[in-house]
Protein backbone atom coordinates (compact mmCIF):
# COMPACT_ATOMS: atom_id res chain seq x y z
CA UNK A 1 0.00 0.00 0.00
CA UNK A 2 0.95 3.63 -0.43
CA UNK A 3 0.16 5.30 2.88
CA UNK A 4 0.18 9.02 3.68
CA UNK A 5 0.65 9.89 7.36
CA UNK A 6 -0.53 13.41 8.22
CA UNK A 7 0.26 15.26 11.44
CA UNK A 8 1.15 18.90 12.06
CA UNK A 9 3.12 17.53 15.02
CA UNK A 10 6.04 15.30 14.04
CA UNK A 11 9.63 14.84 15.29
CA UNK A 12 11.74 16.73 16.15
CA UNK A 13 8.71 18.18 17.91
CA UNK A 14 8.09 16.10 21.04
CA UNK A 15 4.76 14.81 22.34
CA UNK A 16 2.59 11.71 22.37
CA UNK A 17 0.90 12.36 19.02
CA UNK A 18 4.23 13.15 17.37
CA UNK A 19 5.94 10.03 18.69
CA UNK A 20 3.06 7.71 17.83
CA UNK A 21 2.64 8.98 14.27
CA UNK A 22 6.40 8.63 13.75
CA UNK A 23 6.42 5.09 15.16
CA UNK A 24 3.46 4.04 13.00
CA UNK A 25 5.00 5.58 9.87
CA UNK A 26 8.24 3.71 10.44
CA UNK A 27 6.27 0.56 11.23
CA UNK A 28 4.32 0.78 7.96
CA UNK A 29 7.60 1.18 6.08
CA UNK A 30 9.13 -1.79 7.90
CA UNK A 31 6.18 -3.87 6.65
CA UNK A 32 7.21 -2.98 3.06
CA UNK A 33 4.61 -0.26 2.47
CA UNK A 34 5.45 3.05 0.78
CA UNK A 35 5.07 5.88 3.30
CA UNK A 36 4.88 9.63 2.85
CA UNK A 37 4.68 11.88 5.93
CA UNK A 38 3.03 15.28 5.51
CA UNK A 39 3.72 17.64 8.39
CA UNK A 40 4.39 21.27 9.30
CA UNK A 41 7.81 22.90 9.50
CA UNK A 42 9.29 22.94 12.98
CA UNK A 43 12.50 24.50 14.22
CA UNK A 44 15.54 23.67 12.12
CA UNK A 45 14.10 20.42 10.70
CA UNK A 46 14.70 20.15 6.93
CA UNK A 47 11.84 20.80 4.51
CA UNK A 48 12.29 17.28 3.12
CA UNK A 49 14.16 14.24 4.34
CA UNK A 50 14.28 10.49 3.86
CA UNK A 51 14.88 8.26 6.88
CA UNK A 52 13.86 4.84 8.20
CA UNK A 53 12.22 4.06 4.87
CA UNK A 54 9.84 7.04 4.98
CA UNK A 55 9.80 10.30 3.06
CA UNK A 56 9.00 13.38 5.16
CA UNK A 57 7.75 16.64 3.64
CA UNK A 58 7.40 19.64 5.97
CA UNK A 59 5.24 22.46 4.65
CA UNK A 60 6.10 26.04 5.62
CA UNK A 61 4.19 26.93 8.78
CA UNK A 62 3.53 29.79 11.15
CA UNK A 63 3.59 29.31 14.91
CA UNK A 64 0.47 30.37 16.78
CA UNK A 65 1.36 33.09 19.30
CA UNK A 66 1.47 31.78 22.85
CA UNK A 67 -1.76 32.76 24.59
CA UNK A 68 -3.86 31.51 27.49
CA UNK A 69 -6.43 30.36 24.93
CA UNK A 70 -3.87 28.07 23.29
CA UNK A 71 -2.55 27.19 26.76
CA UNK A 72 0.79 28.51 25.45
CA UNK A 73 1.04 25.32 23.37
CA UNK A 74 3.38 25.61 20.41
CA UNK A 75 0.80 25.10 17.67
CA UNK A 76 1.97 25.50 14.08
CA UNK A 77 -0.27 25.88 11.04
CA UNK A 78 0.62 25.46 7.37
CA UNK A 79 -2.42 27.17 5.83
CA UNK A 80 -1.68 29.62 3.04
CA UNK A 81 -3.24 30.23 -0.40
CA UNK A 82 -0.81 27.86 -2.12
CA UNK A 83 -1.33 24.93 0.29
CA UNK A 84 -4.16 23.14 -1.61
CA UNK A 85 -2.26 23.33 -4.90
CA UNK A 86 1.09 22.28 -3.43
CA UNK A 87 -0.48 19.49 -1.42
CA UNK A 88 -2.42 18.18 -4.43
CA UNK A 89 0.74 18.16 -6.54
CA UNK A 90 2.63 16.21 -3.86
CA UNK A 91 -0.13 13.67 -3.25
CA UNK A 92 -1.00 13.20 -6.92
CA UNK A 93 2.63 12.32 -7.55
CA UNK A 94 2.63 9.85 -4.63
CA UNK A 95 -0.80 8.34 -5.58
CA UNK A 96 -1.88 7.28 -2.06
CA UNK A 97 -4.11 4.30 -1.40
CA UNK A 98 -5.06 5.51 2.08
CA UNK A 99 -4.49 8.57 4.25
CA UNK A 100 -3.89 8.28 7.99
CA UNK A 101 -4.49 11.60 9.73
CA UNK A 102 -3.53 12.55 13.28
CA UNK A 103 -5.32 15.41 15.05
CA UNK A 104 -8.83 16.57 14.22
CA UNK A 105 -8.30 20.33 14.63
CA UNK A 106 -5.18 20.80 12.48
CA UNK A 107 -5.16 22.46 9.07
CA UNK A 108 -3.19 19.70 7.34
CA UNK A 109 -5.90 17.27 8.45
CA UNK A 110 -8.59 19.43 6.89
CA UNK A 111 -6.57 20.02 3.71
CA UNK A 112 -5.82 16.33 3.16
CA UNK A 113 -9.45 15.53 4.00
CA UNK A 114 -10.61 17.84 1.22
CA UNK A 115 -8.10 16.24 -1.15
CA UNK A 116 -9.29 12.73 -0.20
CA UNK A 117 -12.92 13.67 -0.82
CA UNK A 118 -12.09 14.94 -4.32
CA UNK A 119 -10.03 11.86 -5.17
CA UNK A 120 -12.20 9.27 -3.45
CA UNK A 121 -9.41 8.08 -1.13
CA UNK A 122 -10.33 6.41 2.19
CA UNK A 123 -9.22 8.22 5.34
CA UNK A 124 -8.54 7.08 8.89
CA UNK A 125 -8.32 9.81 11.53
CA UNK A 126 -6.68 9.32 14.94
CA UNK A 127 -7.99 11.81 17.53
CA UNK A 128 -5.33 12.34 20.19
CA UNK A 129 -6.52 15.43 22.07
CA UNK A 130 -9.89 16.60 23.32
CA UNK A 131 -10.62 20.31 22.95
CA UNK A 132 -11.39 20.82 26.62
CA UNK A 133 -10.30 23.21 29.35
CA UNK A 134 -11.34 23.35 33.01
CA UNK A 135 -11.82 27.14 32.92
CA UNK A 136 -15.45 28.00 32.11
CA UNK A 137 -14.62 30.67 29.53
CA UNK A 138 -12.22 28.49 27.59
CA UNK A 139 -14.44 25.43 27.95
CA UNK A 140 -17.24 27.30 26.17
CA UNK A 141 -14.81 28.60 23.53
CA UNK A 142 -13.51 25.10 22.80
CA UNK A 143 -17.03 23.71 22.51
CA UNK A 144 -17.80 26.49 20.05
CA UNK A 145 -14.66 25.70 18.03
CA UNK A 146 -15.63 22.03 17.88
CA UNK A 147 -19.18 22.86 16.78
CA UNK A 148 -18.41 25.60 14.25
CA UNK A 149 -14.97 24.76 12.91
CA UNK A 150 -13.96 21.13 13.47
CA UNK A 151 -17.22 19.19 13.11
CA UNK A 152 -18.32 20.90 9.85
CA UNK A 153 -14.98 20.09 8.21
CA UNK A 154 -15.14 16.47 9.29
CA UNK A 155 -18.66 16.19 7.88
CA UNK A 156 -17.33 17.16 4.44
CA UNK A 157 -15.27 13.98 4.06
CA UNK A 158 -16.43 11.80 6.97
CA UNK A 159 -13.32 9.79 7.90
CA UNK A 160 -13.26 6.63 9.95
CA UNK A 161 -12.08 7.66 13.43
CA UNK A 162 -9.77 5.65 15.67
CA UNK A 163 -11.08 5.33 19.24
CA UNK A 164 -8.14 4.91 21.61
CA UNK A 165 -10.01 4.80 24.90
CA UNK A 166 -13.46 5.08 26.48
CA UNK A 167 -13.19 8.80 27.24
CA UNK A 168 -12.22 9.60 23.66
CA UNK A 169 -15.15 7.53 22.41
CA UNK A 170 -17.54 9.55 24.58
CA UNK A 171 -15.99 12.81 23.42
CA UNK A 172 -16.12 11.93 19.72
CA UNK A 173 -19.72 10.74 19.77
CA UNK A 174 -20.80 13.89 21.65
CA UNK A 175 -18.87 16.49 19.64
CA UNK A 176 -18.60 15.08 16.10
CA UNK A 177 -21.91 13.35 15.42
CA UNK A 178 -22.37 13.05 11.67
CA UNK A 179 -18.68 13.82 11.10
CA UNK A 180 -17.46 10.24 10.69
CA UNK A 181 -18.45 7.02 8.98
CA UNK A 182 -17.64 4.69 11.88
CA UNK A 183 -15.49 4.35 14.98
CA UNK A 184 -12.57 1.91 14.91
CA UNK A 185 -11.29 0.76 18.34
CA UNK A 186 -7.47 0.68 18.26
CA UNK A 187 -5.51 1.45 21.45
CA UNK A 188 -2.40 3.58 21.60
CA UNK A 189 0.62 1.52 20.58
CA UNK A 190 3.96 1.66 22.34
CA UNK A 191 7.38 0.22 21.63
CA UNK A 192 8.40 -1.62 24.81
CA UNK A 193 11.97 -2.14 23.63
CA UNK A 194 13.14 1.45 23.80
CA UNK A 195 11.59 2.26 27.20
CA UNK A 196 13.19 -0.81 28.79
CA UNK A 197 16.77 0.15 28.01
CA UNK A 198 17.20 2.90 30.59
CA UNK A 199 20.03 3.41 33.09
CA UNK A 200 18.73 4.31 36.57
CA UNK A 201 21.95 6.12 37.49
CA UNK A 202 21.66 8.34 34.41
CA UNK A 203 17.99 8.96 35.22
CA UNK A 204 18.79 10.06 38.77
CA UNK A 205 21.45 12.39 37.48
CA UNK A 206 18.96 13.91 35.04
CA UNK A 207 16.39 14.31 37.80
CA UNK A 208 18.94 15.80 40.18
CA UNK A 209 17.43 14.24 43.29
CA UNK A 210 20.15 11.89 44.51
CA UNK A 211 18.80 8.69 46.05
CA UNK A 212 15.34 10.08 46.86
CA UNK A 213 12.20 8.15 45.85
CA UNK A 214 11.07 9.58 42.50
CA UNK A 215 7.42 10.26 41.79
CA UNK A 216 7.90 10.68 38.04
CA UNK A 217 5.31 12.57 36.00
CA UNK A 218 5.86 12.36 32.23
CA UNK A 219 4.19 14.63 29.69
CA UNK A 220 3.60 18.29 28.96
CA UNK A 221 1.78 20.22 31.70
CA UNK A 222 -1.51 21.51 30.27
CA UNK A 223 -4.91 22.20 31.89
CA UNK A 224 -6.14 18.64 31.33
CA UNK A 225 -2.94 17.29 32.92
CA UNK A 226 -2.13 20.09 35.33
CA UNK A 227 -0.45 18.09 38.17
CA UNK A 228 -2.38 20.10 40.77
CA UNK A 229 -3.80 16.90 42.26
CA UNK A 230 -0.32 15.45 42.62
CA UNK A 231 0.93 18.57 44.37
CA UNK A 232 -2.07 18.55 46.72
CA UNK A 233 -1.32 14.91 47.57
CA UNK A 234 2.32 15.70 48.35
CA UNK A 235 1.88 16.89 51.98
CA UNK A 236 0.48 13.50 53.00
CA UNK A 237 3.23 11.71 51.07
CA UNK A 238 6.02 13.84 52.53
CA UNK A 239 4.71 13.36 56.07
CA UNK A 240 5.65 9.68 55.77
CA UNK A 241 8.41 9.88 53.12
CA UNK A 242 10.01 13.31 53.58
CA UNK A 243 12.72 12.67 51.01
CA UNK A 244 10.30 11.84 48.15
CA UNK A 245 10.45 14.13 45.12
CA UNK A 246 7.94 14.86 42.35
CA UNK A 247 9.90 15.03 39.07
CA UNK A 248 7.93 16.45 36.13
CA UNK A 249 9.39 15.66 32.70
CA UNK A 250 7.57 17.81 30.17
CA UNK A 251 7.27 21.39 29.05
CA UNK A 252 5.24 23.51 31.46
CA UNK A 253 2.53 25.25 29.48
CA UNK A 254 0.32 25.69 32.54
CA UNK A 255 2.11 26.48 35.80
CA UNK A 256 -0.73 26.46 38.34
CA UNK A 257 0.78 23.39 40.02
CA UNK A 258 3.96 25.29 40.82
CA UNK A 259 2.02 28.11 42.46
CA UNK A 260 -0.03 25.56 44.39
CA UNK A 261 3.17 23.86 45.59
CA UNK A 262 4.39 27.19 46.96
CA UNK A 263 1.06 27.77 48.73
CA UNK A 264 1.27 24.33 50.38
CA UNK A 265 4.94 24.72 51.32
CA UNK A 266 6.06 21.74 49.23
CA UNK A 267 7.76 23.56 46.35
CA UNK A 268 11.12 22.20 47.55
CA UNK A 269 9.90 18.68 46.68
CA UNK A 270 8.86 19.51 43.09
CA UNK A 271 11.40 19.26 40.27
CA UNK A 272 10.13 20.52 36.87
CA UNK A 273 12.64 19.41 34.25
CA UNK A 274 10.92 21.05 31.30
CA UNK A 275 10.87 19.34 27.91
CA UNK A 276 13.37 16.49 27.84
CA UNK A 277 14.68 14.60 24.80
CA UNK A 278 12.88 11.38 24.01
CA UNK A 279 16.14 9.49 24.56
CA UNK A 280 16.13 10.60 28.22
CA UNK A 281 12.73 9.09 29.05
CA UNK A 282 13.94 5.47 29.45
CA UNK A 283 16.58 6.61 31.94
CA UNK A 284 14.02 8.54 33.99
CA UNK A 285 11.67 5.55 33.94
CA UNK A 286 14.47 3.26 35.12
CA UNK A 287 15.05 5.58 38.08
CA UNK A 288 11.37 6.13 38.91
CA UNK A 289 9.66 4.67 41.97
CA UNK A 290 6.31 5.25 40.26
CA UNK A 291 4.75 7.30 37.45
CA UNK A 292 1.71 9.52 37.85
CA UNK A 293 0.23 12.45 36.02
CA UNK A 294 -3.38 12.20 37.27
CA UNK A 295 -4.64 13.33 33.89
CA UNK A 296 -8.19 12.61 34.99
CA UNK A 297 -9.79 11.33 31.82
CA UNK A 298 -8.05 8.66 29.83
CA UNK A 299 -4.59 7.14 29.97
CA UNK A 300 -2.31 7.95 27.08
CA UNK A 301 1.08 7.11 25.67
CA UNK A 302 3.10 8.24 28.68
CA UNK A 303 1.16 5.93 31.00
CA UNK A 304 1.50 2.95 28.67
CA UNK A 305 5.22 3.52 28.15
CA UNK A 306 5.77 3.66 31.90
CA UNK A 307 3.82 0.41 32.29
CA UNK A 308 5.91 -1.16 29.52
CA UNK A 309 9.02 -0.29 31.53
CA UNK A 310 7.56 -2.01 34.60
CA UNK A 311 7.01 1.22 36.54
CA UNK A 312 4.00 1.21 38.93
CA UNK A 313 1.21 3.54 37.76
CA UNK A 314 -0.79 5.72 40.17
CA UNK A 315 -3.41 8.24 39.13
CA UNK A 316 -6.96 9.24 38.45
CA UNK A 317 -8.82 7.26 35.81
CA UNK A 318 -11.37 4.68 34.79
CA UNK A 319 -10.77 0.97 35.09
CA UNK A 320 -12.74 0.52 31.83
CA UNK A 321 -10.46 3.02 30.08
CA UNK A 322 -9.51 0.59 27.31
CA UNK A 323 -12.48 -1.14 25.65
CA UNK A 324 -12.01 -4.89 25.92
CA UNK A 325 -8.94 -4.64 28.19
CA UNK A 326 -10.07 -4.37 31.84
CA UNK A 327 -7.83 -2.84 34.48
CA UNK A 328 -7.87 -3.66 38.20
CA UNK A 329 -7.15 -1.20 40.99
CA UNK A 330 -4.24 -2.74 42.86
CA UNK A 331 -3.67 -5.18 40.00
CA UNK A 332 -1.89 -3.60 37.03
CA UNK A 333 -2.48 -0.02 38.23
CA UNK A 334 -3.59 2.02 41.23
CA UNK A 335 -6.44 4.31 40.16
CA UNK A 336 -9.03 6.41 41.91
CA UNK A 337 -11.73 8.82 40.80
CA UNK A 338 -10.90 12.14 39.23
CA UNK A 339 -10.47 14.83 41.87
CA UNK A 340 -9.91 12.36 44.72
CA UNK A 341 -6.75 13.83 46.24
CA UNK A 342 -7.00 11.73 49.40
CA UNK A 343 -7.34 8.53 47.37
CA UNK A 344 -4.43 9.58 45.16
CA UNK A 345 -2.22 10.18 48.22
CA UNK A 346 -3.18 6.81 49.68
CA UNK A 347 -2.21 5.03 46.48
CA UNK A 348 1.07 6.90 46.19
CA UNK A 349 1.85 5.79 49.73
CA UNK A 350 0.95 2.18 48.94
CA UNK A 351 3.74 2.11 46.37
CA UNK A 352 6.26 3.91 48.58
CA UNK A 353 5.41 1.79 51.65
CA UNK A 354 5.65 -1.62 49.96
CA UNK A 355 8.42 -1.81 47.33
CA UNK A 356 7.96 -5.57 46.90
CA UNK A 357 4.27 -5.31 46.00
CA UNK A 358 5.02 -2.24 43.89
CA UNK A 359 7.52 -4.26 41.88
CA UNK A 360 4.94 -7.03 41.40
CA UNK A 361 2.36 -4.50 40.21
CA UNK A 362 4.89 -3.08 37.76
CA UNK A 363 5.47 -6.58 36.40
CA UNK A 364 1.73 -7.10 35.93
CA UNK A 365 1.48 -3.80 34.06
CA UNK A 366 4.40 -4.77 31.86
CA UNK A 367 2.71 -8.08 30.99
CA UNK A 368 -0.52 -6.23 30.12
CA UNK A 369 1.35 -4.03 27.64
CA UNK A 370 3.01 -7.04 26.01
CA UNK A 371 -0.38 -8.72 25.63
CA UNK A 372 -2.39 -5.81 24.22
CA UNK A 373 -0.49 -2.61 23.49
CA UNK A 374 2.74 -3.37 21.64
CA UNK A 375 3.34 -1.41 18.48
CA UNK A 376 3.28 -4.62 16.43
CA UNK A 377 -0.27 -5.40 17.58
CA UNK A 378 -1.40 -1.83 16.93
CA UNK A 379 0.27 -1.86 13.50
CA UNK A 380 -1.60 -5.06 12.66
CA UNK A 381 -4.88 -3.39 13.61
CA UNK A 382 -4.19 -0.27 11.53
CA UNK A 383 -3.10 -2.23 8.47
CA UNK A 384 -6.12 -4.53 8.74
CA UNK A 385 -8.32 -1.42 8.87
CA UNK A 386 -6.60 0.02 5.79
CA UNK A 387 -7.14 -3.24 3.89
CA UNK A 388 -10.81 -3.24 4.87
CA UNK A 389 -11.22 0.38 3.75
CA UNK A 390 -9.58 -0.39 0.41
CA UNK A 391 -11.86 -3.39 -0.03
CA UNK A 392 -14.90 -1.21 0.52
CA UNK A 393 -13.54 1.44 -1.81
Amino acid sequence: MRIVVVNNFFPPRVGGSSHLSDALARGYAARAHEVLVVTAAYGEAPAQEQRDGIRIVRFPAAMLPETRFAVSFDLSFASRPSLPRDLARLLDDFRPDVIHQHGQFMDLTWATGAYARRRGIPVLLSVHTRLENPAALYRHAFRTLDATLVAPRLRRYRPRIVVMDAHMRDYITARYRGGYRELVPIPVGVDPVWVRGGDAAVGRELAGVGDAPILLSVGHVIPLRDRVGLVEALPAVLARHPDARLVVAGRVYYDVFLRRATELGVAYAVRPLGAVPKASIPHLLAAATLESHEQGDGMGTATLEAMAAGVPIVGWGRLDNFPGVPLHDGGEVLLTDRGDVVGLAQRLLRVLDDPVEAQAMGARGRALIDAHFTLDRVLDAHLATFSELLGRA
